[in-house]
């Protein structure tokens, strides 16, 4: 296998399927199979997810709600769909832990790097909920965050789109995809991956981005075997 530790990001709305909001159990469980497929490669999983299938930090602030406020409903959020996919994983006899940034000890372990390097090791998956735990930072953040202090080899960002174009695909069908860009070629071509917090991070700690779709069953295994599935983003 070409990655031996991944950080997989996936957005709360691909938890949605077909729905307008919540999360889709059918998409749910597609999700759990395509990550038990790789955990029995061996492959060490951590997961971060958003929580804007259930409440959007900004967009509650936009609304006129405490900013702060919005932002820490948002992390609740992103704990709700970590609980619901921790669930699809047991479900599918994938040994899981949920950790928080935000003490929730009734129903999840705090962050501690040493515990989920310890989990990764013995073959559980790991997912952070609630963000960094702070307001102002989004999942994007947390999962380089993450992804940097777990020492992952590569952050896998899974989304609708089959990777980085100069265009959004869904707008403008000519659009062009690319295969492989480098840190600056991003920046240079103004392309909008992730908050430029985030990205700005990976960049520093040289840490590589691939952009994929992840409801196109097999993706994530192929990556996993080394193919050039969607857009790799390097030095």
């Amino acid at each position: 296998m070409k990655y031996k530790r991944i950080l997989l990001k996936l957005s709360g709305e691909a938890l949605m399927g077909h729905q307008n909001h919540g999360i889709d159990p059918v998409r749910l469980n597609e999700y759990a199979t395509e990550i038990k497929e790789i955990q029995k490669t061996g492959t060490e999983i951590a997961i971060v997810i958003g929580g804007g299938n259930i409440f959007r930090g900004v967009s509650g602030a936009s609304k006129g709600m405490d900013r702060v406020q919005a932002d820490y409903m948002g992390m609740l959020a992103t704990v709700i769909n970590g609980l619901a996919l921790q669930s699809a994983l047991e479900n599918n006899d994938v040994p899981t832990r949920l950790q928080t940034a935000i003490k929730i000890e009734a129903i999840a372990e705090p962050f501690i790097k040493r515990r989920a390097t310890r989990h990764l090791e013995k073959g559980r998956v790991v997912i952070f909920g609630s963000g960094t735990g702070n307001p102002y930072f989004t999942t994007d953040s947390a999962a380089v965050l993450r992804a940097i202090e777990i020492n992952a080899d590569v952050i896998l960002k899974g989304t609708r789109v089959d990777g980085i174009y100069n265009e959004d695909p869904e707008k403008n069908k000519s659009a062009v995809k690319f295969d492989k860009l480098s840190f600056d070629e991003v920046l240079k071509k103004g392309l909008k991956i992730m908050d430029t917090t985030a990205f700005t991070l990976s960049q520093e700690n040289k840490l590589p981005i691939i952009v994929f779709d992840m409801n196109t069953k097999g993706n994530l295994i192929r990556i996993i075997k080394g193919e050039n599935i969607g857009t790799r983003v390097d030095l």
